[in-house]
């Protein structure tokens, strides 16, 4: 698999097991089992509305995020040592642009969703004593073959919110960590934060 599918594998993903705000009491892969289904065929009943729309699309997309991703905590691992001491407000800022930025790049991705898709729960880690979980599964396609997908869990009040997805073995976390530490060498968080949000940093593997 390319890197860039990889990347719009891992926006997919993302949304593929978003939801309402969820509680606690419902474990990480069951989260991940009911809600493909769900937002499958809402891309696939307003896939003509989200064509002529693109950002109908985007603020559905955004809203099944903000739903389930934990986006703040994962740009701090993101950004890793250049976190450290930063305003939150900035982190929050790089977080949002990071998203947006991806949207930009991989959200029409979301428009070929197949509805054929088989998501099939392999199971469940809990890691550092319950306070990580492990979701481990494949996602079935016509014509290719499955690609393994992990999603990271970590509660957050009284909800499981996805930090990290691992697409066969590629860390959402760990790909954009690896491009962004090379480029805060040079420049500051500010500056990073204004050249995603102007589109002049090209997200890459």
């Amino acid at each position: 698999m390319r890197i860039t599918q990889i990347l719009q594998s891992s926006v997919l993903t993302l949304l593929l097991c978003a939801s309402a705000a969820v509680a606690a009491n419902v474990r990480p892969a069951a989260i991940v089992e009911e809600r493909t289904e769900t937002v499958l065929k809402t891309l696939v009943e307003q896939r003509a509305a989200f064509s002529a729309d693109r950002g109908k699309l985007n603020a559905f997309v955004e809203s099944e995020l903000d739903a389930l991703f934990d986006r703040e905590y994962s740009a701090r691992l993101v950004l890793g040592r250049h976190s450290r001491g930063a305003d939150p407000a900035k982190v929050s800022a790089f977080a949002n642009a990071l998203v947006k930025s991806l949207l930009n790049k991989y959200g029409a991705a979301m428009l070929d969703a197949d509805p054929s898709l088989d998501v099939r729960v392999a199971g469940e880690t809990e890691l550092r004593g319950g306070q990580i979980v492990r979701v481990a599964s494949e996602i079935h396609r016509r014509g290719g073959a499955p690609v393994k997908v992990d999603y990271l869990f970590r509660p957050v009040g009284e909800a499981w919110l996805v930090f990290d997805v691992i697409v066969e073995g590629v860390s959402y976390v760990q790909t954009f960590r690896t491009q962004f530490d090379e480029r805060l060498r040079r420049q500051s968080l500010d500056e990073v934060i204004e050249g995603l949000n102007r589109g002049e940093i090209d997200v890459q593997g």
